[in-house]
Parts: C-alpha cells; sequence; structure tokens
C-alpha cells in the first residue's frame, strides 16, 4: 500500500450519514476504504451505504446514540465483529444550538451539547483506543471546530464541547504517541452542511451575510473541502502528524 492510499483500511465515521461525514465516506470509499457509518438516523445512513454499495464501495451502517456508552461499546463489537480490525475512527457526530446570549441559552441545551459532542466523542475515544493498543496502532480523528479555539459569540455552548474535542485530542496524542497511535483534530468553520443551514435559519439577513462572509474568502466552506483533508490525515502521509489541530477556515483565524 502506498503513503497516499486507504485501500483496505476499516475506518468507522460518527454522525456519517449525512454533511462532512457522509462526504467523508463517499470519498474514502472511493479510494477502497472499507466504511462503518454509525449515525441515529437510520434512514439516510442505510440510503448512504447502499449508494457506496452499488457505486463499489464497501461500506455498513449500524445505529449509534454517541451519547450512550453502551450504544457506543455496542458500535465498536459490531464493526470489529463484521469488518475486523478498525484502522481509523472520525469522531464526526455532533449537535449544535440555537444562536443565543449565553444566559439566554437552557441548562439543558448546554448538557445536551456536552452529551453529544464531549461524552460521545470520550466514549468513542475509549473504545477505540482501547482496540488499538490490542492491535498495534491506529489513528483517531476528532471533528471539532474553530469554535474550538477561539471565540463563538451566541455559541457558547457548542464552543464550550468544542474546545474539550481539542483538549481530549492533545492529552491523548500524548499519552498514547509512543503506541504507534495517533490523534488529531480538524476544526472547520462554517460548512454548507445541515448544521450550518440549521443556523442560517435562526439569523436574520444581516446575520445571515455576517456568517458566509466571516472569513476573507467570503464563503461558505463545502463538505467536499473538509472530506479531502480528513480523507488525507487517514493515510500514511501524515503519519508523523499527532496532537494536531487541522484548521480549514477559509483565512478566518489567520
Amino acid at each position: 500500500m502506498s503513503d497516499n492510499s486507504v485501500a483496505g483500511k476499516h475506518i468507522l465515521i460518527t454522525g456519517g450519514a449525512s454533511g462532512i461525514g457522509a462526504e467523508t465516506a463517499l470519498l474514502l470509499a472511493k479510494r477502497g476504504a472499507k466504511v462503518t457509518i454509525g449515525d441515529l438516523n437510520e434512514v439516510d445512513g442505510k440510503t448512504l451505504v447502499e449508494r457506496i454499495n452499488d457505486e463499489g464501495g464497501q461500506a455498513r451502517f449500524c445505529k449509534v446514540d454517541v451519547s450512550v456508552s453502551q450504544s457506543v461499546e455496542a458500535l465498536f463489537v459490531s464493526a470489529i465483529g463484521e469488518l475486523g480490525n478498525i484502522d481509523v475512527l472520525i469522531n464526526n457526530a455532533g449537535i449544535d444550538h440555537d444562536p443565543k446570549f449565553l444566559l439566554e441559552i437552557e441548562d439543558a441545551t448546554f448538557h445536551k451539547n456536552i452529551a453529544v459532542n464531549v461524552n460521545g466523542v470520550w466514549y468513542c475515544m475509549k473504545q477505540a483506543l482501547g482496540h488499538m493498543l490490542e492491535n498495534g496502532g491506529g489513528h483517531v480523528i476528532n471533528i471539532s471546530s474553530v469554535a474550538g479555539i477561539r471565540a463563538a459569540p451566541t455559541l457558547s455552548a457548542y464552543s464550550a464541547a468544542k474546545h474539550a474535542v481539542v483538549g481530549l485530542t492533545k492529552s491523548a496524542a500524548v499519552e498514547y504517541a509512543r503506541y504507534n497511535i495517533r490523534v488529531n483534530a480538524v476544526c472547520p468553520s462554517f460548512v454548507r452542511t445541515p448544521m450550518v443551514e440549521h443556523v442560517l435559519s435562526k439569523l436574520n439577513e444581516r446575520g445571515q451575510k455576517a456568517l458566509i462572509s466571516a472569513n476573507p474568502m467570503k464563503r461558505l466552506g463545502e463538505p467536499q473541502e473538509i472530506a479531502g483533508a480528513i480523507a488525507w490525515l487517514c493515510t500514511a502521509e501524515s503519519s508523523f502528524m499527532t496532537g494536531h489541530t487541522v484548521v480549514l477556515d477559509g483565512g478566518m483565524t489567520a
């Protein structure tokens, strides 16, 4: 296998039924990876798997609620049982919340963001790291956000969760580097996904224009652009990279 190949690798993607996760699954399967898609959305997840398999790829779907540890454990048991060793875990499952000032955000909204965006990553990392330790190595790729490396006014609960994902990434990367396990994070800014479309729907015209033009490129990112970076991280070309945050933001944080 060449350094830029993912052929034959088993890659598990949470939140893979739509948005960045779906585009990443399509790209990796097209390049020869065996893909397991874990998501709560059975309809879109199974439709995507059918498309991948019809196009000559290899994919399977497993329903999972990443905020529940037992559900995550079942996902890994299923994925390993069906396709064997997991080479790469992509922790992509996540939620956002309506844009509001901190005092206006309900406690339940904050706790839900932590449950999915932090606890979900935590549970999946524990399963993956334990498996990878037994199998000689692997790679965990956590999807954070520019909201995890800078301020995100009106998205404080989401931002807090995504900062936590970066912290988990960096700490685990150092702890497990000696065991041939890499841990990195990808931090997109606003990308044309159902999640961002939801945020846009809650804003007035002026707010929408401000969000779309928030970076020097004056546009939203496209899911395929983020998927390309994630796919590269899945290859051996990134083999000396760990504990890093890969930022794709159109220059927002420059």
